[in-house]
């Protein structure tokens, strides 16, 4: 893997703002506790025996809305006032941040507008609208939606709720961290999915506020990078394109806070190819019994890829969320199928 990089607990405030810290998650960690699931930890023996390691799922696949970014929206909405509440909120997102937020939201009764790409999956959807929230469906990714949910919150004067650049929202992530700690204390390495980065940049400074040695090492699809070029470049394209059945994570550009934090507490960022994620989905499916999208299956394909190059004797992957349009599952079987052909060629 990549140089380790020496931890610096002391966060330097002129470099990150509005600061993310240890005791900031730790904060969401208490007033979340009632209200999200604390989800399993699984172990499987056979993943154990294939890639060397012990291995501990965290499935927060089964955590409320599907995906982890219930704990992000909600404790977001904690910090705003009542008169910001009440202006009702709005975002953009690919699918599970919006039926987080949708979710936090009808539970305390305030409004929320959620703006989607066009070739969202059906499924995010419709669990969006039933949620509670008002779905715009815009532009092809991400990004054409989120600059479409800026232009529209200007006019509404609704509070903008970001996915991913916002340090209450990276603190709710990170709760998943603290999470993963009480249930194995001897996790020496967390894999996690990443997108625009928040999910990675709160379990990265929860862990690290815990055990300053425990490495933490990010997975992107190989057709959307753009975080892992910001990390080993220092530079993305601009003007890229997006194209992975790991919707959740397919950002265009990564996000300025996020950056600065995975740049100064994440060890290693890799890229992981369709296929594999789609190979990872049946294997969880078929050896655990857990469905995972592709955004979830990320941090397994990225352990089954890069197992002999990770030195943990405990492992921990987050399964980051599990709403799969079940339509898309025979392309799954197709790219999985292409890469055992290339795998184990007869």
């Amino acid at each position: 893997m990549g140089t380790r990089k020496m931890f610096k607990y002391q966060q330097r405030s002129e470099e990150l703002g509005n600061c993310l810290t240890g005791d900031k998650v730790y904060t969401a960690f208490e007033r979340l506790t009632p209200i999200v699931h604390r989800t399993p930890l699984i172990t499987s023996a056979t993943t154990n025996r294939i890639v060397g390691k012990q291995v501990y799922f965290k499935l927060e696949n089964q955590q409320k809305t599907g995906a982890f970014k219930f704990r992000g929206a909600s404790y977001k909405l904690m910090q705003l006032t009542q008169e910001e509440l009440d202006r009702g909120v709005i975002t953009a997102s690919a699918g599970n941040h919006a039926q987080g937020l949708a979710h936090a939201s009808t539970k305390l009764g305030i409004e929320s507008t959620i703006f989607m790409p066009e070739s969202t999956p059906e499924a995010k959807v419709s669990a969006t609208k039933a949620y509670g929230a008002k779905v715009v469906l815009a532009g092809e990714s991400f990004q054409e939606a989120f600059e479409a949910s800026k232009k529209y919150q200007l006019q509404s004067g609704a509070v903008y709720v970001h996915p991913f650049d916002d340090h209450d929202i990276m603190a709710g992530q990170g709760t998943v961290a603290l999470e993963m700690l009480q249930q194995e204390d001897r996790l020496d390495t967390l894999i996690v999915p990443i997108g625009g980065g928040g999910l990675i940049s709160g379990v990265a400074v929860a862990a690290k506020h815990v055990n300053k040695n425990i490495q933490i090492i990010g997975v992107q699809a190989s057709n959307a990078p753009a975080m892992y070029n910001a990390f080993h470049h220092r530079s993305y394209p601009k003007n890229a394109t997006v194209d992975t059945i790991a919707e959740g994570i397919a950002v265009k550009q990564p996000g300025k806070h996020t950056s600065e934090i995975i740049h100064e507490y994440v060890d290693d960022i890799v890229t992981v190819t369709d296929e594999e994620i789609a190979s990872s989905i049946l294997y969880m499916l078929e050896r655990n019994k857990t469905l995972m999208e592709g955004a979830g299956a990320a941090a397994l394909a990225g352990l089954f890829a890069y197992k002999d190059k990770i030195k943990s004797k405990h492992c921990g992957i987050v399964v980051s969320g599990g709403n799969i349009d079940l339509d898309v599952m025979p392309h799954i079987q197709k790219l999985a199928q292409k890469a055992a052909k290339e795998h184990f060629p007869a």
